[in-house]
């Protein structure tokens, strides 16, 4: 499973992680693609926006591997925002190539495409996680 370093490894100040730490010894959990409904609570939505934030501050347009990305955090985001990159696809693999589809993402998260840059929600600094991997 590919770690991706310098990715954050959760949203800052917040129990929501971004990526995970080791892979699962029975396989990937699947990507599934999870409906998002208009009254989801605001802390849920603001994990969905820095998650994508941080997606398109690592990955930008280029194909990416799911590695250690956290495949319930993905879901909330699959099929929409990010999607395969390849096809067949493997929703249950590490090894998956995904992409950001930037149209639908620029609907979704104006915000983290606004064009300054840099998006950090709430002004924090991202939490890379590395200190997990010792």
């Amino acid at each position: 499973m590919l770690k991706h370093r310098g990715f954050p490894g959760r949203l800052p100040g917040t129990d929501f992680q971004f990526v995970i730490r080791r892979g699962n010894k029975d396989g990937a959990s699947p990507l599934i693609e999870r409906k998002r409904f208009a009254d989801r609570r605001y802390a849920d939505r603001r994990a969905d926006q820095g998650f994508m934030a941080a997606l398109w501050e690592h990955f930008g347009e280029e194909p990416f591997e799911r590695g250690n990305l956290d495949a319930g955090r993905l879901s909330w985001l699959f099929g929409r925002e990010v999607v395969p990159a390849e096809q067949p696809f493997d929703a249950k693999s590490y090894e998956a190539l995904l992409r950001i589809n930037v149209s639908v993402a620029q609907v979704s998260f104006p915000e983290v495409f606004a064009g300054d840059g840099e998006f950090a929600p709430d002004g924090d600094a991202w939490d890379d996680g590395d200190e997990d991997d010792q």
